[in-house]
């Protein structure tokens, strides 16, 4: 893929599309391929998290041991969160097809946000909104299971 369909893909991405397209380019190009074959791990619990994956093709399930799962397919983020911070993988991803990714580094993340205040703050501000929603959530939920 040439750096403007990586763009284009990333702009695809609800979070990363905050950060605007100078600093998606940015992204494209310090980022890298990785293919991967039907059952191969992307990664695996407990793994160390240093990076997102932008699912290019094929499809993704995502497994976190206790009966919960999802599929990420062209266009997912997996692993948002190692973006940001450093963390253990809380789930397995594993390929259900051919695929591939985008791999995202959190180093070269956090070098386009240095770069970019304006895209950091959007970036924040979103994060913000989520958190306040999910407190909001888990309020409602409480509320109805004390009833």
């Amino acid at each position: 893929m040439s750096i403007e369909d990586d763009v284009a893909l990333l702009e695809r991405v609800p979070t990363l599309r905050l950060l605007g397209t100078a600093a998606l380019r940015m992204l494209a190009i310090g980022s890298e391929q990785r293919d991967f074959r039907r059952g191969d791990l992307l990664f695996a619990a407990g793994d160390e998290a240093d990076a997102g994956f932008i699912v290019q093709r094929g499809s993704f399930r995502i497994a976190d041991g206790n009966g919960a799962e999802m599929i990420a397919s062209p266009g997912a983020l997996i692993g948002e969160l190692a973006l940001v911070i450093a963390m253990a993988r809380p789930s397995t991803a594993t390929a259900m097809q051919p695929s591939s990714v985008i791999r995202i580094a959190r180093s070269l993340f956090q070098r386009v946000l240095e770069n970019d205040p304006a895209a950091a703050r959007r970036l924040r501000d979103e994060f913000a909104s989520r958190t306040s929603q999910i407190a909001s959530d888990m309020l409602m939920a409480s509320a109805k299971l004390t009833t």
